[in-house]
């Protein structure tokens, strides 16, 4: 509910039975019941971590911050990195009311029903600064709901998202918003923001003489994976098992359990993990591929996708310069599929392995890329009619098949002059065969024959 002081908070349209969501002010004190989490949330820029080219001294948008002149914006980052925090600073720079919705649960009434009490408000002098969690859930006429109230001032608007606003967001909304990424927060700084909560009385554990070996407390940065939030949660629930006033070792594996590792199997994590995993085998670097690799794994990819990457990797990236390795791959694909993990991870790894070692050739995806290209262009160009069969007279006396020589019959078991490509084609390059692996065969191949031919083909097998 909301300030009976600031009038009727709901429009029109808006179900009467829905109050307007709110919080509590950026820099209020922080109830001493509250998670160790929501009480060591920033109070003031100075004490953010793993934001400096946000919020670091000197920085654009800390100035804007700093003179209460903030655009609407959406925030994009991992979980546990600040975005909601850094919303609050933003409404308490800038003396204006924070309402907060979650995308979740909320629904164009409730946009509504914000809308009319901050114009209320703004007739009053005050501003309101809405801040919504997992915009990226708001479908999009909910997101339109939010754009006219944006662009005529009557609330700022600071959305908040995991996922990348490019795919998950409206272009509207997004010409309407500034899009600030936002970092994992790197283990030192997390490691610092441990400290800070050993330490402080007030709003962390302060007062309570807790003591955590400068290892453990490297240990619990580490396997925080970027999240502060996940830090403190852990911390406060280790605090509890304190033996003596220390936090040991065991206390902290008992509560972290098994770590999650940042994955998200619809989300960006996701795919630059792939991408990740991809590039360093295009890159002939194995030990980054087995890295990546193990990360999916770990945190639970599909093996059977993965499997299908590494296959489209032997085609596309190493392709004709290791003839065979795509058979191997797929072969290790179906172990994994028999085997089940964690057994069947070891084929999986042995395929990276040699996918980022084996001599690489993009020739044949090239190939076929230039060969659509040309479709496009030249459009459906009729067959050659020496290539043309003739089972009957009536094709026969067109011309079908006059003039074709079987390359079996010719010396070499080559035709040498005859066209294959459509007219107008007839000098056109696709394949250019790389010198590397099992290609290097291929490529001499063709250049004896078109040398034969009179053609005169270069380093790379073309004329």
């Amino acid at each position: 509910m909301s300030d009976s002081s600031e009038g009727d908070l709901f429009g029109p349209d808006a179900d009467m039975a829905t109050p307007e969501p709110e919080s509590a002010p950026a820099a209020a004190t922080p109830d001493p019941t509250a998670p160790l989490a929501e009480r060591m949330r920033p109070a003031r820029l100075d004490e953010m971590v793993g934001q400096d080219h946000l919020v670091g001294p000197g920085a654009a948008l800390r100035q804007a911050i700093e003179q209460g002149q903030t655009p609407s914006m959406i925030l994009w980052g991992p979980p546990g990195c600040g975005k909601t925090t850094l919303a609050r600073l933003v409404a308490a720079a800038g003396a204006q009311r924070l309402v907060t919705l979650s995308a979740v649960l909320a629904g164009v009434k409730d946009v509504r029903a914000v809308v009319e009490a901050a114009k209320t408000r703004r007739r009053n002098g005050v501003g309101t600064l809405l801040f919504i969690d997992e915009i990226h859930r708001f479908n999009k006429g909910q997101q339109d709901a939010l754009l006219p109230h944006i662009e005529n001032g009557t609330l700022t608007f600071v959305g908040a998202t995991t996922e990348n606003p490019s795919f998950a967001l409206n272009s509207a909304l997004l010409s309407r918003a500034r899009v600030y990424r936002m970092e994992a927060v790197g283990a030192a700084a997390v490691e610092a923001l441990i400290e800070r909560a050993l330490d402080d009385a007030e709003r962390g554990l302060g007062g309570r003489g807790l003591t955590l070996d400068p290892e453990e407390r490297q240990r619990l940065a580490r396997a925080a994976d970027g999240d502060a939030r996940r830090a403190l949660n852990w911390l406060e629930t280790a605090s509890d098992l304190a033996c003596d006033g220390a936090i040991t070792g065991d206390a902290l594996r008992a509560v972290m359990g098994a770590q999650s590792l940042a994955f998200d199997r619809q989300g960006d994590a996701f795919y630059d993990q792939i991408s990740a995993l991809h590039k360093s085998v295009r890159g002939s670097d194995p030990n980054a591929a087995v890295y990546w690799l193990a990360r999916m794994l770990d945190a639970g990819c599909d093996p059977d996708y993965l499997g299908r990457r590494l296959l489209r990797m032997a085609y596309e990236d190493i392709g004709l310069a290791a003839v065979g390795l795509g058979v191997r791959v797929l072969a290790a694909w179906q172990t994994m599929e028999r085997l089940g993990r964690p057994e069947g991870d070891l084929a999986l790894v042995q395929a990276v392995i040699e996918l980022a070692a084996a001599p690489k050739s993009n020739s044949a995806y090239a190939a076929l890329n230039q060969a659509r290209s040309a479709i496009r262009d030249t459009g459906s160009a009729g067959v050659p009619l020496h290539l043309r069969n003739a089972p009957t007279e009536l094709m026969r006396e067109e011309g079908f098949g006059a003039g074709y020589r079987y390359d079996h019959d010719e010396p070499d078991g080559f035709a040498r002059g005859q066209m294959y490509l459509p007219e107008g084609l007839e000098d056109a390059r696709f394949y250019s065969p790389r010198r590397d692996g099992t290609e290097r065969a291929l490529a001499e191949r063709l250049d004896r024959l078109r040398g034969n031919a009179g053609e005169g083909p270069g380093d790379d097998g073309a004329p």
